[in-house]
């Protein structure tokens, strides 16, 4: 027995329906259901194909994710749901289904956002966060510098992208060399076997008068494509493999370097990497040297974690239950621009109507 807080995560920002649950910082179950081969033929999300697949994969993720995890739903503390941000229709499918299962069960309900997931998923693999730590978030949607003092209350925005995210070039240049969709792992793959030194091409934002930590990959993208457009229009064959690994190579340049100085501007000694890209191989490779040249302690969780995933929720919503933050009310919206600055959304001062939830429930599916 322990007095750790047992928690089912669930997240539908994107594709990915995931469910988790963990207790304290252990992860019992990581259930996905994921879509992505449903969008590959459109060459992007489609969001309503997004929201059907949530619907038709919920009840069964959920039921295959306590049956792994060996614990019965009455079991639970508290429920967790990414509120945002992310695509709309698909975050309502998670947000009505923990408000379901919360509400039958009689359990407190934790709308929380998805960047601090990222952030939080970690515990699951190396421990208790460093307070500070700064985090890079990197996805098809999002990249990040987050500055987090307490992940449940204080994570603040230190810089973001201004056009398209590292994960979404990446995807946009894959198709462009037709390497298909997702193109984050494809290009990795090829990346290996090609030479980064062999085409220069542009850093976005590094110039000594360009915002210090925040990102631009539509210039790169936009090179490379016109690259590669020359390339072809003068009948010569595009060398795939360079190409891949001069790219990669432009975005986890600026990615790395943009994070490290971070840390030495805040005097942060500590540095996590999140989100779906930090599964690149390239990117983990070369954070380690220059952290390591910087005297930083890297902390990237295992790629599965790195992705969108139930886990990474129910890691957040545990940590609010630990430290006794307020459960959200059962008016929780979903937020698709829900900002990083709010890692929960906690509910206004309730009168009894939560204690009623346990009599309601008494009746519940799971009785």
């Amino acid at each position: 027995m322990t007095d750790e807080p047992l928690v089912l995560g669930i997240e539908t920002s994107c594709d990915e329906t995931g469910v988790g649950i963990v207790r304290g910082t252990t992860l019992l179950a990581d259930a996905i259901a994921s879509s992505v081969d449903e969008h590959a033929r459109f060459g992007g999300v489609v969001p309503e194909v997004a929201s059907r697949a949530h619907l038709e994969a919920m009840v069964p993720t959920i039921d295959r994710a306590l049956k792994e995890a060996g614990v019965s739903a009455r079991d639970l503390d508290g429920i967790a749901v990414t509120a945002g941000p992310g695509l709309a229709g698909a975050l309502l499918v998670g947000v009505s289904a923990a408000k379901a299962y919360a509400y039958a069960l009689g359990k407190p309900l934790y709308g929380v956002n998805h960047l601090a997931s990222h952030i939080c998923v970690d515990q699951l693999e190396h421990g208790a966060l460093p307070e500070p730590t700064m985090a890079l978030l990197v996805s098809g949607g999002h990249s990040s510098l987050l500055l987090s003092s307490d992940i449940t209350s204080d994570v603040r925005p230190m810089g973001a992208t201004i056009d398209d995210a590292a994960g979404e070039a990446f995807d946009k240049i894959a198709r462009v060399l037709n390497l298909g969709f997702p193109g984050g792992p494809v290009i990795d793959r090829y990346a290996k076997e090609g030479d980064p030194r062999s085409i220069a091409f542009p850093r976005g934002l590094t110039g000594p008068r360009d915002a210090a930590y925040d990102f631009s990959f539509s210039g790169l993208k936009t090179s490379v494509a016109r690259w590669i457009e020359a390339k072809r229009a003068a009948g010569e064959d595009v060398p795939v493999r360079d190409v891949a690994a001069s790219f990669q190579e432009a975005v986890v340049d600026v990615l790395t370097r943009k994070a490290v100085r971070a840390c030495r501007d805040e005097g942060v000694e500590h540095l996590m990497i999140g989100g779906g890209v930090a599964a690149n191989s390239r990117l983990r490779v070369l954070a380690q040297e220059r952290c390591e040249a910087a005297g930083i302690r890297l902390r990237v969780p295992r790629p599965k974690l790195c992705t969108d995933n139930g886990a990474m929720v129910a890691a957040l919503g545990a940590e609010m239950v630990a430290r006794g933050r307020a459960a959200s009310d059962w008016d929780l919206s979903a937020d698709s621009s829900l900002p990083v600055t709010d890692p929960h959304v906690p509910g206004r001062l309730r009168s009894h109507s939560h204690d009623h939830v346990h009599e309601v429930a008494k009746g519940n599916l799971y009785s």
